[in-house]
């Protein structure tokens, strides 16, 4: 079953690599509380996740939280070292979270998981963005193709601000 709008998130811990090194974040570290946009790519590294999803929402990372949004977010299936490199190439490093959801446990509690083997990717993330307002989900754009990124983008995120 596929998370909604109006559903709590499920419980979650994340690896991200900080500047000071490797970290947990839970859930409740992060959303308890706050107003966090969250998207979700297919993979670090990947054309359509690092040459337009992630430098939106870095390029309008100031507009939108510009809109009372505390936080943002992005999270793959990849591992932690993965995704501290993806964050020190792109420039994103603690400018966003790059959180390593490196079982996909999280993904597949949100039922947002895509068996993209076909592609030798494995079982990934959907391509989504979401608002979350104290771990409730307040916005949600699923992509129909992981190739896209229009419905997720920063942009249609700011549009929903």
């Amino acid at each position: 079953m596929t998370i909604s709008v109006g559903d709590k998130l499920p419980s979650a811990t994340f690896k991200e690599k900080t500047v000071d090194g490797p970290v947990q974040i839970t859930t409740d570290e992060l959303f308890s509380g706050k107003k966090v946009v969250l998207f979700a790519v297919p993979g670090a590294f990947t054309p359509t996740c690092s040459l337009n999803h992630l430098p939106g929402y870095l390029e309008n990372r100031d507009a939108i939280l510009s809109r009372g949004v505390d936080d943002i977010a992005v999270v793959a299936v990849n591992d932690l070292h993965v995704m501290g490199a993806w964050a020190t190439a792109s420039g994103g490093m603690g400018k966003i979270h790059f959180l390593s959801d490196w079982d996909a446990a999280f993904t597949k509690k949100l039922g947002l998981d895509i068996d993209l083997s076909a592609g030798t990717l494995g079982v990934r993330s959907k391509r989504y963005s979401m608002l979350v307002e104290d771990g409730v989900v307040k916005t949600l754009n699923i992509e129909e193709s992981p190739g896209q990124a229009t419905v997720s983008a920063a942009a249609a995120m700011l549009d929903q601000l």
